[in-house]
């Protein structure tokens, strides 16, 4: 079993960052874990493909959302590059039916900085972001298990989705704990229970074993990082905790360490 956990993040929109409980709950995972060499970060707002490789120095932020307040818009973090772990990547992950691009000039988007800024707030640690080339559960599973090696050069694998997203179907007007929809509720609930049953089997047909997917996730991107987790961590699945629960907004705001 490799030293280094993995996790699942439910990173949110900008604004739950001001959830004090969310923070606080980040906060106390990184306490807790060795501080890692680098971190590779798998964002549900980075599909790209062939498989793509975030800029390997500090670039500006992408601020990949709209109508926000202006202050989201002057958080900075400006975690070094990580390019010795970009050149693992490749090695691991690049064969001539699989090429990996570079976008050097990409930076890290709001579903890698924002609970990074709450985990690791001094930016001190490299970062290198990593593209989903696909959504089908199965490959991104298959991605995550060629990176598991990573793990044990202290290399901390994180897939930031949300495990339940529909925001046409919550109230966004409303209190941020308002009471969950029962959708997000089941959905939420068997999530849990499949990976505490280790059943990933489940989890990567979970359009058609899990209740109210389809409403859960319309789209599937904010579920699809927590494939390349589950790879990366297939030798620990029986380790896994959650570490964040409860909702915002209705949608579950789950999140695993694995290992």
């Amino acid at each position: 079993m490799s030293d280094m956990p993995v996790l699942y993040l439910s990173h949110g929109a900008p604004p739950l960052a001001d959830d004090r409980l969310w923070t606080a709950e980040l906060a106390a995972v990184s306490a807790r874990l060795t501080k890692p060499t680098a971190i590779l970060i798998v964002s549900a707002h980075w599909e790209a493909a062939p498989l793509t490789l975030a800029a390997t120095r500090t670039v500006p932020l992408l601020y990949d959302f709209w109508g926000f307040p202006e202050r989201y818009y002057q958080v900075q973090y400006a975690a070094p590059g990580a390019p010795e772990l970009a050149d693992q990547v490749r090695k691991l992950l690049h064969s001539p039916a699989t090429p990996v691009y570079d976008d050097p000039d990409r930076g890290l988007d709001h579903g890698a900085y924002v609970p990074l800024k709450e985990m690791y707030p001094d930016a001190d640690i490299p970062v290198l972001q990593v593209s989903m080339p696909t959504l089908d559960p199965k490959e991104l599973f298959g991605i995550g298990r060629k990176l598991a090696p990573l793990r044990d050069q202290g290399v901390l694998i994180i897939g930031s989705g949300f495990t339940t997203h529909n925001l046409r179907a919550v109230n966004l007007g409303g209190p941020a704990d308002a009471a969950a929809p029962g959708w997000s509720v089941e959905f939420d609930d068997w999530a849990q229970r499949a990976l505490r049953k280790q059943d990933v089997d489940s989890l990567i047909d979970f359009l058609h074993k899990a209740p109210a997917a389809s409403i859960a996730h319309p789209r599937t991107e904010h579920f699809a990082p927590l494939f390349v987790s589950l790879g990366a961590s297939e030798d620990s699945l029986g380790t896994a905790e959650a570490v964040v629960d409860g909702f915002w907004y209705g949608l579950s705001k789950r999140s695993w360490q694995i290992g």
